[in-house]
């Protein structure tokens, strides 16, 4: 297994940097990244300064995947995701269109919980499971270079909670190397990342790369052992929503046997949604693969 260690904080999904790491299809590599914060919260006394680091969602990487050219496809598996320091942190001092209903005298609300035993200690009277994910993932577009805020057919700051341990996101390659990006691990997060923070946190993450050579897909995917889904990213998420069950309807035709308006009825009665950060209006699409084996 290969190692990449926390190096430079990369705030742009970009094909102008050098590669740090370079693998082949099939290769297992631990990553280590810092938290979304950029590590400037350690304690309660602490407060994000954006003078000093204005940037959120600090990746890792590029790695570089050997063969990889566009019109291919990375299928990385998430192995495990672990606590760098053993704690997470969030904050609530910006409540953006809740404000409208919540007010605006929102504290900072800095809130660093340690994470053992495979539980989130919030108080102590209060306990979250430690359910990990990625809240940000990423290939480089070969045009413009995306930051780390927004999410995008290349991936980027999906805050999906599926993009976690077990599961594969597919993610499409617009250049040579593809320029795999990851990191702002959360150790756990609700639907829609209310406060525009999950419970944030450095992390150590093994992932297994495969490269797929001439598989198109316009925008991500994830696999789960039980379930498949799409993601679409943009405003209103009406539309992302739309966007993101023809995305389905159209692999389970591509893939599964399915007509695309048979895809469209079943998934009509059972197909269900998975919000990331509300305020950019990402959402996954997915159908339970119990159904994916009954076409007709």
């Amino acid at each position: 297994m290969k190692h990449l260690p926390l190096g430079p904080l990369c705030y742009e999904f970009s094909r102008h940097n050098e590669p740090r790491l370079r693998i082949e299809s099939g290769e297992t590599v631990l990553v280590e990244a810092e938290d979304a914060f950029s590590g400037q919260i350690r304690t309660n006394d602490d407060r994000r300064d954006k003078s000093l680091k204005p940037y959120g969602n600090p990746q890792t990487g590029p790695i570089w995947v050997g063969d990889a050219a566009p019109g291919d496809a990375l299928a990385v598996k998430i192995e495990s995701i672990e606590p760098s320091i053993g704690q997470c942190a969030t904050r609530t001092s910006d409540p953006k269109q809740l404000a409208q209903w919540l007010g605006t005298d929102c504290p900072h609300g800095t809130h660093v919980c340690p994470i053992h035993d495979g539980l989130i200690y919030w108080s102590d009277d209060l306990t979250i499971p430690y359910r990990p994910m990625l809240g940000c993932i990423g290939t480089a577009p070969d045009t413009g270079v995306p930051t780390t805020g927004p999410a995008g057919p290349h991936g980027g700051n999906m805050d999906i909670i599926e993009t976690a341990p077990g599961n594969t996101v597919f993610l499409p390659v617009y250049v040579e190397g593809a320029y795999l990006y990851l990191g702002d691990a959360h150790a756990a997060m609700g639907h829609g990342e209310l406060s525009a923070s999950g419970l944030e946190m450095a992390s150590k993450t093994t992932i297994t790369v495969e490269l797929l050579k001439g598989k198109t897909i316009p925008a991500p995917r994830i696999e789960a052992p039980n379930e498949i889904m799409t993601i679409a990213t943009g405003c209103p998420m009406e539309r992302s929503i739309a966007q993101a069950y023809a995305w389905l309807s159209l692999w389970m035709e591509a893939d599964y046997g399915w007509g695309r308006w048979r895809a469209y009825d079943i998934l009509t009665h059972v197909g269900q949604i998975s919000v990331g950060y509300y305020d950019i209006g990402t959402v996954a699409a997915k159908i339970d693969k119990e159904y994916l084996a009954k076409p007709s």
